[in-house]
């Protein structure tokens, strides 16, 4: 079964783990900035993380920016992400304008991907599902637990539901108290990537205990990992720099 996705010149799903940086900034000249500093580094994506942008309620200026934004990064794919405050976003937001927000975004044309949080309700992400796969846009489906690692189970059910849900990446990452938290983690990851996936999937521990979730992903089978560039948008993300070069070892002398 074929369990990688064509997103612009990359290929998520196949071979090493596709780095990920993401942009923080809140003015559209630090996005700007910040975007002309990623594109001499070690990437193969980029993610906007729209909620923490100044001027995100205003589509005009959202839009002004993600058109910017796409002229810098040439064919470097881009994630579109408004991350809610009940998954560790930036800033709170009434459902009807998250859903109108992501609506607007995949119209645009400027993006490649928009990040959908499954377990807001069908009646949130199903009209961005849908919408977003009419504008050839991909979905990654995500699912952010901030205060614990649940059990492998609910974890690889979790990965589970999102797949029926028709997103075409699905996404979970966890927080752990303790070590076998990310053993816990990596374990779901390899049952999933043995047993359940039928699309590329991404998988992480977060904070520093969780270093090692972000890259082993080739050998258990999360399909990106995030890296920094400057300011990270979650705990326990590498400079990127580092983190290819560990990703280049492990692929080549790690399996």
């Amino acid at each position: 079964m074929d369990l990688s996705v064509k997103v612009r010149n990359i290929t998520i799903g196949e071979g090493m783990p596709k780095i990920c940086v993401p942009i923080v900034g809140g003015s559209k000249e630090r996005i700007l900035e910040t975007a002309l500093k990623i594109t001499a580094r070690p990437i193969d994506m980029v993610e906007w993380r729209v909620d923490f942008f100044d001027y995100v309620m205003e589509q005009k200026k959202m839009a002004e920016t993600l058109k910017e934004l796409r002229k810098i990064l040439g064919e470097i794919p881009l994630l579109f992400t408004f991350r809610t405050v009940d998954e560790g976003g930036n800033r709170p937001i009434e459902m009807k304008d998250y859903v109108d927000m992501n609506l607007h975004a995949v119209k645009t044309g400027y993006i490649d991907l928009v990040d959908v949080e499954i377990f807001r309700g069908e009646a949130v992400s199903a009209p961005i599902v849908k919408s977003a796969h009419r504008h050839g846009v991909k979905v990654v489906g995500s699912n952010h637990d901030f205060e614990k690692t649940p059990p492998k189970n609910e974890i690889v059910e979790r990965l589970q539901k999102m797949q029926k849900a028709g997103v075409d990446i699905t996404k979970i990452a966890v927080m752990p108290a303790e070590r076998q938290d990310v053993l816990t983690l990596l374990d779901a990851t390899l049952a999933m990537k043995e047993s359940f996936a039928d699309r590329p999937f991404i998988t992480m521990s977060m904070g520093s205990m969780g270093f090692v979730s972000r890259i082993t992903g080739e050998i258990f089978g999360s399909a990106v990992t995030f890296g920094a560039v400057g300011q990270v948008s979650a705990p326990g993300q590498i400079p990127v720099e580092k983190l290819e070069q560990v990703l280049n070892i492990i692929g080549r002398y790690g399996l």
